[in-house]
């Protein structure tokens, strides 16, 4: 775990693990994507990508992340990109692991 003022995540997000999107969190379709909002620390988060969007809204549904990559036909080269948006989302509560 990071500590006070650690640049570290508290947590390392792992695509092998199963996530889903926050009960405490909407998202509102956009012509770039979407608009994501957490009720409980009223973050907005721009999600600027549609395949991002729905690897989102599809995680509940899959065992992994990965799975979910597979699913929303994520190739290799683009992975390491939306895995580091989906860590940021870990990191600031709006995907929890399950």
């Amino acid at each position: 775990m990071g500590c006070v003022g650690s640049t570290e995540p508290s947590m390392k997000f792992d695509i092998d693990r199963a996530y889903r999107l926050n009960d405490r969190v909407a998202l509102r379709p956009e012509p770039f994507g979407a608009l994501a909002y957490h009720y409980g620390n009223r973050r907005l988060n721009f999600l600027r990508a549609h395949d991002l969007v729905t690897v989102i809204e599809s995680l509940a549904e899959h065992e992994t992340v990965r799975s979910a990559f597979d699913a929303a036909g994520i190739a290799g080269p683009r992975r390491p990109a939306f895995e580091k948006a989906l860590a940021s989302l870990a990191e600031s509560d709006f995907l929890v692991a399950t």
